[in-house]
């Protein structure tokens, strides 16, 4: 079944120093909705990148159109949450893609992620690393460990009914997101398994697609001994208040 005639498609495209991977992500986000015939718009919340992102974004912008990218930066670093309901005030989207601006999530399987939402008429459909032929590349042991971890304690938990928690590509109607938006209260890494987590809570259909999962090219991975100390209260207070 082809990708094409599905609803409109807003990505949200959360940016900090992304300004050697952003010209080639959009580059392939173009590409893959333009051969799959798919409506679509790009919003890019920049951060306040010291290095030069936001002008590689009023570029992008000025190449493609100002219809299919919109630059809609923020003064500072806000956490990723904010980031998703600041994109969302400017989606005309019914279905909205959220996805890292660092060329780890290829925008290829996105017509999987409408297509599988289509099959089953899923609220969200989540591309997951732990099933089916998905896969981490470029990965050191001890992140695949942190990683298989975290998704490993999740699941003995919280029972999520989903494979992958901690994962951040991901389709979404866009009023599932923004109901889940107002019920999550989490923060870094935390917030994208929160979401998951309130999603089986108020009923809403998960669908999964394998991907793979490339280690950035360009910069370095945002994942500290803070973030993860971080993710450990946080699930421990989803554990007790759900």
């Amino acid at each position: 079944m082809a990708a094409g005639g599905a609803g409109k498609v807003s990505v949200l495209l959360p940016t900090y120093e992304e300004r050697h991977n952003l010209p080639l992500v959009v580059w392939l986000l173009v590409r893959t909705f333009q051969d799959s015939g798919i409506d679509f718009e790009i919003i890019i919340i920049d951060d306040g990148s010291p290095d030069g992102t936001q002008e590689v974004a009023e570029q992008l912008e000025k190449i493609y159109g100002s219809d299919k990218i919109l630059l809609r930066p923020r003064e500072k670093k806000l956490g990723l949450g904010t980031a998703y309901i600041h994109g969302m005030k400017y989606a005309t989207g019914e279905f909205i893609v959220i996805m890292d601006a660092d060329l780890s999530h290829h925008p290829k399987f996105i017509p999987e992620f409408i297509r599988k939402q289509k099959e089953g008429n899923f609220d969200i459909v989540s591309g997951t690393r732990y099933k089916g032929n998905g896969g981490v590349h470029g990965w050191d042991l001890k992140r695949k460990l942190i990683s298989r971890g975290a998704n490993f304690i999740t699941q003995v938990l919280l029972r999520p009914g989903a494979s992958d928690l901690t994962g951040s590509f991901r389709l979404y109607r866009k009023e599932v997101l923004q109901k889940l938006m107002e019920k999550c209260v989490s923060k870094g890494y935390v917030f994208q398994m929160e979401m998951i987590v309130r999603a089986r809570q108020l009923g809403y259909t998960i669908g999964e697609v394998p991907i793979s999962f490339v280690d950035r090219v360009y910069g370095e991975s945002k994942l500290g001994g803070n973030e993860i100390v971080s993710f450990l209260k946080g699930l421990l207070t989803l554990f007790a208040t759900t």
